[in-house]
């Protein structure tokens, strides 16, 4: 998982750290990628992934979202602050952030990077790797374009179906769209009801955080929000249609 395009970015990026302080380039790998979670195995169609390679190539994707408009805004950095603490601790954290911060301003290839994600990481975490993408988009209560493009090409790199995507962006889109509950769970307005109820019991078995136990906590996290969003689309359609 650490070699290709994430591993030269990130030997480019921790050899210039390194020449900064004492620190040997194999202690601040070690350091980086040890602090990433219990390092308990995923098994995917094509490898085995930890929640190390997960974390690493989400600080990647991440770097390329708030970089997408041109700015990096405050409530950016603060919803990521408290999840690199999260993975790392206190100490680690401040080289994580210093490494996003060097990510920032380093050209990156979203495409190449999540073409490699999507090789090595199974499909459910891959889902909520691009769902937190799209949370931190909307951190500023403003979803701005470049934002958006960047998510989509990542989410086509990393095969993500469309309608599993429109799923994700719907939960943040419920106030400007009337029919947010249809497209969270993957189905028309003129569905059955019958329709609506298999459509909840599919999407609800996509979503069980339990197939990402292993990918970390704040992926786990970010399940369980998509899990309740679901279960609230579900409530939302019945009461519409007065179902029981």
């Amino acid at each position: 998982m650490l070699g290709g395009p994430i591993g030269a970015l990130l030997g480019v990026l921790v050899g210039s750290m390194v020449d900064s302080n004492e620190t040997t380039e194999t202690e601040y790998r070690r350091k980086l990628y040890s602090g990433t979670g219990s390092g308990s195995k995923t098994t995917t169609s094509r490898t085995k992934t930890t929640s190390g390679d997960v974390n690493i190539s989400l600080l990647v994707l991440i770097a390329c979202v708030m970089k997408a408009d041109g700015r990096v805004l405050k409530s950016e950095v603060n919803y990521i602050k408290p999840y690199l603490l999260k993975i790392y601790g206190e100490e680690g954290a401040k080289e994580a952030l210093q490494m996003l911060k060097s990510l920032l301003q380093t050209d990156i290839d979203a495409v190449a990077v999540s073409r490699q994600i999507g090789q090595h990481v199974n499909y459910s975490t891959r889902l909520e790797i691009v769902h937190m993408l799209i949370k931190l988009a909307n951190t500023d209560g403003e979803f701005v374009q470049q934002e958006e493009d960047v998510i989509r090409r990542i989410s086509a790199a990393m095969s993500i179906q469309t309608a599993d995507l429109e799923s994700l962006l719907a939960m943040y889109h419920q106030a400007k769209d009337p029919n947010w509950a249809y497209t969270i769970l993957e189905i028309e307005p003129t569905a059955t009801n019958e329709e609506v109820k298999k459509a909840y019991r599919r999407m609800a078995m996509k979503y069980h955080p339990d197939k990402v136990a292993n990918a970390g906590e704040q992926i786990k996290q970010q399940a369980t929000e998509k899990f309740r969003t679901i279960n609230e689309a579900y409530e939302h359609i019945k009461s519409l249609r007065g179902l029981q």
